[in-house]
């Protein structure tokens, strides 16, 4: 392996209280994915230009969401994870890594899903109380979603 955990992570991780949850029933398509809306939903906490940065004093980590619009540069959107856990370089270089925006465009050109949706959805990774995140902001990004009607939604985990 190319990389390690630093101390301070793998103690973490060894001491961490993991959460066992119910699984819950996968929604099948009903139509092909070339012709579903298909959304991306992040947890690169990338913001637009402009928008509120995640709080990284949030003990727990921020549970709020960003929502980018389809059309949003994808270069220009602004990073902040709190994590240090990763490399950022990748993303740095090349948002598309954390919202890959311009493939997602690509993949519409080509025919291989329906549409863009009009709204994608960015969280802040490396939530270690996931509690607010599954009770608050889980049901409000799938009303977000809903909303938008997408049919499907690739989730981007970082």
């Amino acid at each position: 392996m190319s990389w390690r955990l630093g101390l301070k992570y793998r103690a973490f991780i060894k001491a961490y209280r993991w959460r066992r949850i119910d699984p819950v029933p996968a929604a099948a398509l009903s139509k092909p994915v070339s012709q579903c809306r298909v959304a991306l939903v992040s947890s690169a906490g990338l913001v637009a230009p402009g928008d509120e940065p995640f709080d990284q004093e949030v003990k727990g980590g921020d549970f709020s969401y960003r929502l980018i619009a389809k059309d949003a540069p994808v270069q220009q959107l602004e990073e902040f994870h709190r994590s240090e856990a990763f490399d950022h370089s990748g993303i740095e270089a090349d948002r598309n890594m954390g919202m890959p925006l311009d493939r997602l465009h690509e993949m519409a050109a080509a025919g291989e899903i329906g549409e863009v949706a009009p709204r994608h959805v960015s969280l802040m990774g490396s939530i270690t109380a996931p509690g607010r995140l599954s009770k608050h902001t889980a049901p409000a990004v799938a009303k977000e979603l809903l909303a938008d009607q997408v049919d499907l939604a690739l989730l981007i985990p970082v």
